[in-house]
């Protein structure tokens, strides 16, 4: 349940920030239309961002690495 929470807030910060960066009335159909472009891409820009980061995650070495004689 709290990770839909952080979603959806998630989410709406996006539309807030969306829309008063780029200064939007969304009383008018061609503000909306805009907004709907604007939202979508940074939609993808944020899987694409996690993408690139879980690739990140995985590619790093997690072990330790052991210095000195091994068989001890």
């Amino acid at each position: 349940m709290k990770i839909a929470l952080f979603v959806i807030f998630f989410l709406l910060l996006g539309v807030f920030f969306i829309v008063s960066e780029n200064n939007l009335a969304l009383k008018n159909s061609d503000a909306r239309v805009e907004f709907g472009k604007l939202y979508f891409s940074w939609i993808g820009r944020v899987f694409e961002n996690g993408g690139s980061l879980v690739g990140y995650v995985v590619k790093l070495d997690w072990l330790p690495n052991f210095v000195g004689n091994e068989s001890e």
